[in-house]
């Protein structure tokens, strides 16, 4: 991912969110998709050039402390829905199933000052004032918007944790900057970080393929949403003495990793962008139309103390007009600890899945 160095970090702790939208996709539910958090960025960042505050918001991260979706209990699960007052004609009126959940969120924001040629920059080391100054106008404005639709409340103080909105600047040295991180990352705990497993993805669609060579990316990603149980060999290929035969998931080991289904942006449904103004009861007719899809991919949960960088937390939106894709990427990498390859996120080609034909 080509993602532009940050020169400072703008974090918003401890954020509590109450009656977020569980619903991330039309297939996924239990977590807010993270292009809701890239689009509370852009209308943060919009308010904050109404405010005067001259920041650019480049790429967010998201570390959740607690979650708790408003479901019923048991071994099927539905969503708590709401009873709505009747209708003009007395009749019970219509529901809407709608999924909520309540969130302790920690957003890191990735950010770079607007500043003209002939300016002096003001992002700079030393001038704490100014970045406190900062950070504390984007805590009241994120205050009153809606985080993935979701009410924003009042933090609560917690001993030994910053809970009020902070900034740092990002070293340009390397090992300085991971020195910094490894200080950071310490306050986003306990807690638990999303990142992106394209890779994963990827290495479960060729084990698919030396069976049935014609597996898509979908039933890649339905075989890594679920559990696959099936008879596990037993060392050695001796059987048990007692008979008993051990079951479990090949590919989901013990230490494997929280990986979860997850929607990272959209696909374009045609080859065109409608001209401004053509459809009908578009949102702004002003701009171009496109319908899309959800792009679907795989996640990871990780503690922020298993990030080595900044990179690795962030999330960046990229567009790719071509292709008709608008997704977010994010840059971890896994290490070679984990079983996993590396190196399958840099072999990973979307025209495989989104040229059109």
């Amino acid at each position: 991912m080509n993602q532009q160095h940050p020169q400072a970090i703008l974090v918003l702790p401890r954020l509590r969110i109450q009656n977020a939208n569980a619903i991330a996709s039309p297939l996924t539910h239990g977590f807010p998709s993270i292009t809701a958090f890239t689009g509370l960025m852009w209308a943060l960042e919009r308010k904050l050039t109404q405010a005067g505050v001259p920041l650019r918001l480049q790429a967010v991260g998201v570390v959740c402390h607690h979650h708790q979706e408003q479901v019923t209990q048991g071994y099927v699960r539905s969503f708590n829905l709401t009873r709505n007052p009747v209708d003009k004609n007395g009749s019970t009126a219509a529901i809407v199933e709608e999924g909520r959940m309540h969130l302790e969120i920690t957003l890191v924001l990735a950010v770079s000052e607007k500043r003209r040629p002939d300016t002096p920059a003001t992002l700079v080391q030393g001038n704490d004032a100014q970045l406190a100054s900062w950070a504390q106008i984007a805590g009241d404005t994120l205050a009153g918007m809606r985080v993935a639709g979701g009410s924003v409340l009042p933090s609560r103080s917690i001993p030994g944790k910053r809970v009020r909105p902070w900034m740092a600047i990002v070293p340009n040295d390397a090992e300085a900057a991971a020195a910094e991180f490894r200080q950071w990352r310490r306050q986003w705990l306990p807690g638990f970080v999303l990142v992106g497993r394209d890779d994963l993805l990827a290495e479960r669609l060729r084990h698919l393929r030396t069976t049935p060579p014609d597996a898509t990316l979908l039933d890649a990603w339905l075989d890594a949403a679920r559990f696959n149980h099936q008879p596990l060999p037993s060392a050695n290929d001796t059987p048990a003495p007692d008979g008993k035969v051990a079951w479990g998931d090949p590919l989901r080991p013990k230490g494997s990793g929280w990986v979860v289904p997850i929607p990272v942006g959209y696909a374009a449904l045609t080859p065109q962008a409608h001209p401004a103004g053509t459809v009908r009861n578009a949102r702004d007719a002003s701009v171009p139309l496109r319908f899309v899809e959800s792009v679907y991919s795989l996640g990871e949960w990780v503690s922020p103390h298993r990030l080595n960088n900044l990179t690795e937390l962030l999330w960046q939106a990229e567009t790719n007009e071509t292709q008709g894709l608008y997704r977010c990427r994010n840059g971890y990498r896994s290490s070679p600890q984990s079983g996993s390859d590396s190196d399958t996120a840099d072999d990973w080609d979307d025209a495989d899945a989104y040229d059109y034909t």
